[in-house]
Formats: C-alpha cells, structure tokens, sequence
C-alpha cells in the first residue's frame, strides 16, 4: 500500500471537516435568506405560484395517491412514481478474463441551485461528458425560513441550521433541477438537513437521533408543496422513499451511528468516512462503504483529500479569497492532483475513484473548473465509467465476493494480469 504520509493528517481531516459547516453555505447567494426574504412569501418576493400553506392544514386527512396509468402522485403532491429511473446502466459481472471498469463518482455535497446556478451548469458538463453524478440535497433547501420551526434538528432548538435557509426563488429552483438530474439518470442522495459539525453535531447523534434527521430529510423533499406553497410545478418524478439510498454526512462525522441508523430504511451505501487510500470499497454492516480518498498532491510525496475543500485548505487555509496571483497555479494543482489520482488506479488496480465537491466560488471558482477539466480528460477514456454512487452499489452487488476480495488485496497502482486475475 502506498504509505506517502498525508497532507491532510488525521487530527486535520478532522478540523478541515469541521470547517465544512460554512462550506454548504458558501457565499450568501448560495442559500442565505435575509429577513426580508425570509419574511417574503414566495408570491410578493419571487413570482412564485401561491402562498404558503397554513400551520392550521396540518390536521387536515392526508390527500390520497392518484394513478393515471403513468404516473403515482404520492401524499400532498410533491413527489409522484412514474417507474424505474431511466439511464440507468445494467449492472454485470465481471467476465473472466475480464479487467473491471474504471468507475469515477463526481458527488455534490448540499446540491443548491445558486445565483451563480452551478448545478444546472454541471448537469450539462456532465451530459456533455457522457457522466451520471450523485447529488447529496439538503433536505432543509426545500423548507422556507417562514417554516423553518419544522425542522427539530438532534440536540439543538427547533428552527435553528448552521447552515443558511434558501431565498424563495432558490427553493424554486432547487426543485426544478432536482427533478430534471434525476430524469437524466443522476442520483438524488441526502446531505441530510442543518449540517451541524463538532459538539452536538452528527458526531455527537445516538443512532435514535440520526434516525431523526434521516426521516425529517425524507419529509423536507416529500412536503415540499405543502411547505412551500409552490402549487404551479409538478411533482419530482420518484418516490423518495425508494430511491434515497445513501448519504454524505456533514463533516464526515458519526458514521458508526449513522450506519446502524441507516440499515432499517435499506440504505445501500454511506459516503460519510473521512478517507482512505484509494482501495476498493468493502461493507460496514452489509451497506457499502464509499469514502473520499488520498490522491498524490503535486510537486510533493504527501497526499491530499478527494474533496475541493481540502484543496483549497492546502492553498490558501480558510481564506476563501486568496491572492489572485496565484488562482491559475491552484487550479492546476488542483486538476493535476485529482488526475494523478485516477492515472494511479486507472492504469493500476481499477479502484473507484471518488471525488467531493460543493457549489462554491472559492479562489475565483478555479475548484469548479479544475473539477470540469477532469471530468472532461477522464469521462470519455476507454474503460471509464463517470457514475453515480447507487449505479456503483449496483455494480458491486453483482459481483462475485471472492472476486472482490482479491480486487481489495491490489494496491492503487498495482495492475495485476487481468486476464487470469477474474476466474469463474
């Protein structure tokens, strides 16, 4: 196993994820509601299509689900069944003789559609890039700050994030394109709710607790019209409730909970560890374990974590706004280090490669686009798969476990002779 001492040690995967309670928030486009917006409804500040709904029709009978012969319109409407996701890759397995794909999973932590409208953006790069992408949505970017008492976060008072509410037109907006990235075969996963780090944060959470927050991120995306008020735009086209089937924890904290918390809803993965060599995935209690990875930093023997936050750390610490000079140079630090990490397994032992990033600015943007470079270099390889983390829990699913037992024994750069490596 590669043994390069890490850039980002322990103790400082740590801290840096602590630092990531500000991360979701971003700049204060990005899901900050003043008090005039929160105070706003959508109709007076946003254009939007109705009022929202009134505390007193919380008692009021449960609506019935309606079928048309296409489409299962689920509770108050916000979500509906309109069949299994389309593009969607048949899971195989492998063959022998066979050398296994190279899977890359580009995630998205928080999953806001900002005024700098980075998720639509990035739903044709990866279009344009033949890429599916997991989409980890805070479920409290559906809820209005006016609704805001709704959400009982685990040790802490009702109402309360450390993260920022979204304005109106960006719950709009959110909606919108989580409905057209799931239609695109992307997965619809959970950054669960209030994004609380260190004490009394996910870290802290009994797995009763957890279970909480797991179901309050389910309510948040299946009430959304009753929250909202937002008659006007059609349902998201999926049940919640089937296709929510992993998570990314705020500050990589609490896994252990969060697992045992997870396991009864049937949950298939967990993207919450704080990182690992990059290895081929093995299971925590029969769910799947996917975590951000060490990749070789430039111009040094150190590594640094899969994930645009800790790039930025080992470039300009917390300050967001670094010297300008220096924004090219960082960019291609940052490009060239994701990149040696994929030549590493790509022509090596063909281990998922996962990368974590946030809709963010920081240093100009330049984390966006060193993260659009790669997916444009690596995408379209022959033999590269740019997936989601469900259609990569697909896949291990359907193979041998022996085969994967050897696959994890491969360090990142060994490359074994894959014609006899998979045997029936």
């Amino acid at each position: 196993m590669n043994g390069a001492t890490a850039l980002v040690t322990a103790g400082a995967v740590v801290a840096l994820a602590i630092g990531l309670s500000a991360c979701d928030s971003g700049k204060q486009d990005e899901g900050k509601s003043d008090s005039a917006a929160a105070s706003a409804s959508p109709e007076k500040k946003d254009g939007a299509g109705g009022e929202p709904a009134d505390e007193a029709t919380a008692g009021k009978k449960k609506p019935e689900e309606k079928w048309d012969g296409k489409v299962r319109v689920l509770g108050d409407g916000s979500t509906s069944y309109t069949g299994p996701q389309p593009k969607q890759p048949k899971a195989e397995k492998l063959k022998p003789g066979e050398k296994p794909p190279q899977f890359v999973v580009f995630s998205w932590d928080g999953a806001l559609e900002g005024s700098d409208h980075l998720f639509s953006h990035f739903r044709e790069v990866a279009k344009q890039n033949d890429a599916q992408m997991t989409f980890f949505l805070s479920g409290m970017y559906l809820l209005p700050k006016s609704k805001a008492s709704l959400y009982k976060p685990p040790q802490h008072k009702p109402g309360s994030a450390a993260i920022s509410f979204a304005t109106d037109a960006h719950i709009r907006d959110t909606i919108q394109q989580v409905r057209g990235a799931w239609l695109d075969g992307n997965e619809i996963g959970t950054h669960f709710n209030g994004h609380f780090c260190g004490a009394k944060g996910g870290g802290d959470w009994s797995p009763a607790e957890w279970k909480s927050e797991i179901e309050q991120s389910y309510a948040f995306v299946e009430n959304w019209k009753t929250n909202t008020g937002y008659k006007d735009l059609p349902p998201l086209p999926f049940d919640y409730k089937k296709e929510l089937v992993g998570g990314r924890a705020p500050c990589l904290e609490g896994q252990k909970a969060l697992i045992a918390a997870a396991k009864p809803f049937g949950w298939r993965y967990d993207a919450s560890s704080p990182g690992d060599f990059q290895i081929w995935p093995s299971q925590i209690n029969g769910i799947w374990n996917f975590p951000l990875q060490l990749l070789p930093y430039p111009k040094s023997e150190k590594q640094v974590l899969s994930m645009d936050f800790n790039f930025l750390y080992n470039q300009s610490g917390d300050n967001t706004k670094g010297d300008p000079a220096k924004y090219a140079e960082w960019r291609k630090l940052t490009r060239d280090g994701y990149l040696n990490g994929f030549e590493r397994v790509y022509n090596g032992s063909r281990a998922p490669m996962f990368v974590g990033n946030h809709f963010e600015d920081w240093n100009g943007g330049i984390y966006m686009k060193a993260i659009e470079d790669v997916m444009k270099s690596v995408c379209k390889r022959d033999g590269v798969r740019c997936v989601s983390f469900k259609q990569l829990a697909d896949w291990m699913d359907a193979q041998d476990p022996k085969v994967l037992a050897k696959l994890r024994g491969l360090d990142p750069a060994q490359s074994p002779d894959w014609k006899t490596f998979v045997k029936n």
